[in-house]
């Protein structure tokens, strides 16, 4: 890994901001061993936070900890890259970094040459070697460097707006999806953001698809979409009936019971939470099973006897 710009290089002041399980992992009194454990990839944080953990590791004291930091920044997958360079708030060093270390992956140089946060002199390393030749470079304005310390700092909830996939990002995204291997699909799987997940849980194969579910960034709206879609993989399915938070939202029970891939014994029980006017749609449908359908009605005659 390159050494870090120099204190007497300018570079814009951009304040670190990191949650606080990256935060954890940077402190002076953070375990050897949890540091060690993240830098062999048994943590997962998402791509940007992964980066920058990995870069101010590279620069610790521990001989162990800097080189395992400094290896595991070199190997992380394109697809890792990509989703880290995609974050407007990546700090200038970490980009810097990125770019003297990754800097033949030719479209990855030239995203990072466009960042906000990237300083004049990653640009001029980048022009040196003909990538700042395909975009506009703009003028940074020195400004004094400024030391900042990782803040605590909860993550953003990530909203719910709609992915474009006609954006030059997403199909980038899915173009690299096209080449990756099983093994980088599902590293990218347990930390992306929105637009790989919406691109991995298609994905033909079922270790990757079955990952993105368990996405701790995934969001309601969009397992409800996931549930209401023709999914091939059951195991999906399975992990959103076993999960307390998701089944507590109506409309994600609704669509089990709808899906005809949710196992028989989750759909018939939640079908005993449905309201009357949904059982009674569903008594009549033929487009779930049998069992469902006249278990519905069964509920319903109960319900009026009650009355």
């Amino acid at each position: 890994m390159p050494e870090p710009a120099s204190s007497g290089r300018k570079v814009l002041a951009v304040t670190l901001r990191i949650s606080s399980a990256a935060a954890a992992l940077l402190r002076k009194d953070s375990p050897r061993e949890e540091k060690l454990r993240f830098t062999a990839g048994e943590h997962a944080l998402p791509a940007a936070e992964e980066v920058t953990v990995l870069f101010f590791l590279a620069l610790d004291t521990d001989a162990e900890i800097h080189g395992s930091a400094r290896k595991r920044l070199r190997d992380v997958p394109l697809a890792v890259l990509a989703d880290a360079v995609a974050c407007r708030t990546l700090h200038p060093r970490v980009l810097d970094a990125l770019a003297r270390l990754h800097y033949r992956y030719g479209e990855l140089a030239t995203q990072i040459a466009v960042h906000p946060n990237c300083d004049d002199g990653t640009r001029a390393f980048l022009a040196e070697r003909g990538i700042a030749a395909a975009v506009e470079v703009t003028t940074v304005h020195p400004v004094h460097t400024t030391e900042h310390q990782p803040q605590d700092e909860e993550p953003a909830e990530e909203d719910d707006e709609t992915v474009d996939e006609e954006s030059e990002q997403f199909k980038s995204k899915y173009q690299l999806a096209q080449v990756m291997g099983v093994a980088e699909k599902i590293k990218i799987a347990q930390t992306g953001d929105k637009e790989w997940r919406m691109i991995l849980i298609k994905d033909s194969n079922k270790l990757v698809s079955g990952t993105v579910i368990r996405n701790p960034r995934i969001t309601e709206s969009e397992v409800l979409a996931i549930v209401k879609s023709s999914i091939q993989n059951d195991e999906i399915l399975r992990v959103v009936c076993a999960s307390k938070e998701w089944l507590k939202n109506y409309q994600i029970r609704k669509a089990l019971v709808e899906n005809p891939k949710t196992p028989i014994h989750s759909a018939l029980r939640l079908l005993t939470t449905l309201t009357e006017k949904d059982l009674s749609h569903l008594a009549k449908s033929k487009n779930i099973q049998t069992v469902l359908s006249t278990q519905a009605r069964k509920l319903l005659i109960a319900k009026k006897e009650k009355r």
